[in-house]
């Protein structure tokens, strides 16, 4: 495992060099001194559903239980305890850079990338050659929950609504249904739903919709969701984020036995810094603060 990794990070780095060499002699598809005018524009929602029903919920589950989701959906509940700082959120928004759909900070370009989400599910279970895509036929909605949740057709079809152009169930009846689920395994597999339909795919509020079913369904097969939430947060941000560097832990972050949600849950932040505060350390980001 050690090796291949390390091959990984060989060939990153061959790649970067070829990239900087490759821009150094074509120059630059931009303008000179590009600036963003997302500013002018831009108004960044960060309403959210209530998590606090599904932070109670597990905080009451045993250790096995725990075993049994993290074993299938890695670190996800981690998320659940995440701060959502509102103020940097906004200011992230404003160095989306559209020309490159990466982030740019001064001179810094910084963009999510396919290992980072996979470091951050750390789910032992993901497959990483195994990517999730939309099947030419897709089963019924109600199919779908029913292979989910193991549930009768009567019981989801007399709870699916309709909001907007989604089908949805809402979250209330995935409670009620994780609450007195006689299945354990059944019952971390909702819980694991509610998380992808309320956290990571939300559409509606206090409802799961059925795009999030479609991926899930394929979870279980051992198919990484990784490609779908990065294709997710770059639609997003084009309609915030990086890991930063930390002394002689360069490459930890992707290490199987390093839980980079866990550390981030554990680790004390300051929310008290004002948007414009966040902007201007942004942009006066350096090469050498990140890895």
């Amino acid at each position: 495992m050690a090796n291949k990794f390390l091959d990984k990070v060989e060939d990153n780095a061959i790649v970067r060099i070829w990239l900087e060499k490759v821009q150094s002699e074509k120059g630059d598809s931009l303008v000179k001194d590009y600036v963003s005018e997302l500013w002018d524009y831009t108004h960044v929602s960060v309403t959210q559903n209530s998590l606090q029903e599904l932070k109670e919920i597990w905080d009451k589950w045993n250790d096995e239980t725990k075993q049994l989701f993290y074993f299938n959906y890695g670190d996800l509940t981690y998320l659940l305890d995440v701060k959502v700082d509102e103020r940097l959120f906004r200011a992230i928004a404003q160095y989306w850079n559209p020309a490159y759909s990466c982030f740019t900070f001064g001179k810094v370009d910084l963009v999510p990338t396919v290992e980072e989400y996979t470091a951050l599910l750390h789910c032992p279970r993901l497959q990483v050659d195994k990517a999730y895509s939309k099947a030419a036929y897709v089963p019924a909605f109600w199919r779908k929950l029913m292979n989910i949740t193991g549930m009768s057709e009567q019981w989801i079809v007399a709870r699916i609504k309709q909001k907007g152009e989604c089908k949805c169930i809402p979250w209330k009846n995935l409670r009620d249904l994780i609450l007195a689920h006689p299945d354990g395994k059944k019952k971390v597999d909702v819980f694991a739903l509610s998380i992808y339909g309320l956290l990571i795919f939300p559409r509606a509020l206090g409802h799961m919709d059925e795009a999030v079913s479609d991926l899930f369904d394929w979870l279980g097969k051992g198919v990484t969701p990784v490609p779908t939430i990065l294709a997710e947060t770059f639609r997003s941000l084009n309609a915030c984020s990086h890991f930063w560097k930390v002394d002689k832990v360069s490459y930890r972050v992707f290490s199987e036995h390093y839980s980079p949600l866990k550390k981030i849950v554990a680790t004390p932040r300051r929310d008290d810094i004002l948007e414009e505060n966040w902007m201007a350390i942004l942009q006066n980001l350096q090469e050498e603060d990140v890895e």
